[in-house]
């Protein structure tokens, strides 16, 4: 682990990690707004509503670590704007349900990834990361939510099981894209000079788990895989 996220080496890495994260969350906060508009009840509005706020929170939570830090927040979110907003881009919900799970499947695997990546960074950036990336209750209301629509009609399961098959393929597509197109990210998982990374033994251990939690939301959502 680097004990210092001020580290000339792993700087950069830390500000392209929080930069990405920035990004992705605020993205899931437009995301989750718009899937309030589409809830079909007051309540169910009002829980969206609540969950798009805390992404908000997590968003200036992490530009304001990135200005404690001495860097230009948005300068450091810039890089990862064309790579996230093409994932959304191309995963745009038809409905309600579909937003749900995007908000779940969709992005958690990208959540997973990062990380993945903060077990190579130093510990304020590993605790801001897990903070951010905590279940804020959404996990327990998605679930809900699909399996009582699943239940009222049982042609939705297929549908949805199509689409999260859809998800996993572009948000690791994204993953890898942030990963291997900036080298200050890429030089945590594969190594430096002055220090080593993961092997490709490791770096598959890695996408092994990040699918298998994949399979474990879906399994919770009473979804095939």
């Amino acid at each position: 682990m680097i004990d210092d996220a001020q580290d000339h080496g792993h700087r950069p890495a830390v500000i392209d990690l929080l930069g990405a994260l920035a990004y992705g969350e605020l993205m899931a906060f437009s995301q989750l707004a718009a899937d309030a508009e589409m809830a079909p009840s007051q309540p169910e509005k009002a829980a969206v509503a609540r969950l798009a706020v805390a992404e908000f929170h997590h968003y200036e939570a992490i530009m304001d670590r990135l200005t404690m830090m001495g860097v230009d927040p948005d300068e450091a979110v810039a890089p990862f704007v064309e790579a996230i907003d093409h994932f959304h881009e191309r995963t745009k919900p038809k409905d309600w349900l579909e937003g749900l799970v995007k908000a779940y499947v969709g992005d958690g695997i990208a959540q997973d990834f990062y990380r993945e990546i903060a077990a190579y960074v130093d510990e304020d950036t590993q605790s801001l990361v897990r903070a951010v990336m905590a279940d804020m209750g959404q996990a327990d209301f998605v679930v809900n939510a699909v399996r009582t629509a699943i239940r009222a009609d049982p042609r939705v399961s297929g549908r949805l099981a199509l689409w999260g098959r859809r998800l996993v393929g572009e948000a690791l597509t994204q993953a890898q894209r942030v990963g291997v197109e900036r080298d200050a990210l890429a030089s945590l998982l594969v190594g430096s000079p002055d220090r080593p990374g993961a092997d490709l033994a490791e770096l598959g251990r890695m996408f092994a788990r990040i699918t298998d939690e994949h399979t474990r939301r879906m399994d919770r959502l009473g979804l095939s895989s």
